[in-house]
């Protein structure tokens, strides 16, 4: 038996060795095709992988053409302030969802869970309208809108409070405190890991999001670096080295962010049972 069981566990770390390395396959992929000319990277042999000479002109040329210190800060405030929104909004309601007894509660819960279900493409003609009825179009306001409340942040810190004992809250009754401070005090301090985690989650789907950055923002001073980095591709052909060099500097943020957060991203996946 324990033969059987350590056949299947080495088969086991086969398969996941495996699919890591088919994850890994694009981002190598990006790397070389970085270093070749633009005529190796459009080769049709499969078998020429790496470049005949590292070249890093590909790097010089987007940073001349992209202004990457503006890209960086538009993205980075579009994040902060996503963040504080998301995290802030979704507290709130996953402790008002999970801990409080009101009525209708499970139905607007079922709204949220309905919400998550759908594509989120809906929803861009209702929110580019509403941005433009206000004339915040190209603006700073227009790239935040959309992530000031969350769907996914509820349903996560909803999971977060339900996991903590009914005690604490009696203990915080019998002390006094009413609802606000049983809240502010006493529960909200133990969910700080999964607020670590609904906030770089927040920055993750920030980062990567294009159609809703393509739509509300068309000027350069506003734009973040998903839509600057798809500007760059040309209509009847690209550049594809100065695309992926592009593409390797727009990761670096997003690489650094998850090496120092690395346990509560693992934490946050595990806690609400979702995927990217």
């Amino acid at each position: 038996m324990k033969r059987n069981e350590k056949i299947l566990k080495s088969m086991k770390h086969v398969v996941l060795i495996l699919g890591a390395v088919i994850m890994l396959v694009p981002f190598a992929w990006m790397i070389l095709t970085a270093f070749k000319t633009n005529s190796e990277a459009m080769q049709i042999n499969p078998f020429v992988i790496f470049p005949k000479e590292w070249r890093t002109e590909a790097f010089v040329n987007v940073w001349n053409k992209m202004n990457f210190i503006r890209l960086y800060a538009n993205t980075l405030i579009m994040i902060v302030i996503r963040i504080l929104c998301a995290v802030l909004t979704a507290t709130m309601a996953g402790y008002a969802f999970g801990r409080l007894k009101f009525r209708g509660r499970d139905f607007w819960f079922a709204l949220i869970l309905f919400q998550m279900m759908v594509p989120g493409q809906i929803f861009i003609i209702p929110q580019y309208l509403m941005v433009g009825k206000v004339g915040m179009l190209n603006t700073m306001f227009s790239l935040v809108f959309p992530g000031l409340v969350t769907a996914f942040g509820t349903f996560l810190m909803r999971q977060a409070y339900m996991g903590l004992p009914k005690d604490l809250e009696d203990a915080a009754t019998l002390d006094g405190c009413n609802i606000g401070q049983t809240f502010l005090y006493v529960m909200m301090p133990l969910t700080k890991s999964s607020m670590v985690a609904l906030g770089i989650f927040t920055a993750l789907f920030g980062y990567k999001e294009l159609m809703w950055p393509l739509i509300a923002n068309t000027e350069q001073s506003t734009m973040p670096l998903s839509a600057a980095l798809a500007k760059i591709q040309g209509q009847y052909g690209s550049n594809f080295p100065e695309l992926m060099a592009a593409s390797m500097i727009a990761c670096i943020p997003m690489i650094v962010l998850y090496l120092f957060f690395q346990k509560q991203f693992i934490e946050g996946i595990a806690t609400s049972g979702g995927k990217l």
